[in-house]
């Protein structure tokens, strides 16, 4: 039993508790936070319920399962913190580059952008609202004025 949870005890304790419940065992295994800000995942803590010869002949194979997995969980955390990090540094570099291309010509920073004359942007574009308005009374119309319909 004590082997398996080797891999587990490395970076961080463990608390076991043992109790006898209704002529059955309980053991559960609480691993402790390995540092302050640690991933929750990390402290799940697990149970166990059976007679005394059925947690001799399963427990050791179901802690080695449960530290694996506590094993891999951590590494895998341990990986995207890596590579998030890495993308922020790329980040942070990628914009000190651009800031500094930006000083260095200063061309590029007082460019002003090119906007199309407001008679060139209506003739070419017709405006929804216009055609409505010109389309909503044609001459021959016919108006209700207090209940009375005229021409």
């Amino acid at each position: 039993m004590f082997v398996e949870l080797v891999p587990l005890l490395k970076d961080r304790t463990a608390l076991i508790t043992v109790a006898s419940i209704d002529g059955k065992l309980k053991v559960n295994l609480i691993p402790a936070k390995a540092k302050e800000g640690e991933d929750q995942a990390l402290t799940t803590p697990l149970s166990f319920t059976g007679s005394a010869e059925e947690l001799d002949a399963e427990l050791g194979s179901h802690l080695a399962s449960y530290v694996h997995s506590h094993v891999e969980l951590r590494n895998t955390l341990t990986e995207v913190k890596a590579e998030m990090d890495a993308a922020a540094k790329a980040a942070r570099q990628k914009v000190k580059t651009t800031q500094a291309a930006s000083k260095s010509d200063p061309a590029t920073t007082h460019e002003e952008p090119v906007q199309p004359s407001a008679g060139a942007a209506t003739e070419t574009t017709p405006s929804l609202f216009a055609a409505q308005t010109q389309s909503a009374e044609p001459a021959s119309a016919v108006k209700e004025e207090g209940g009375k319909t005229t021409p």
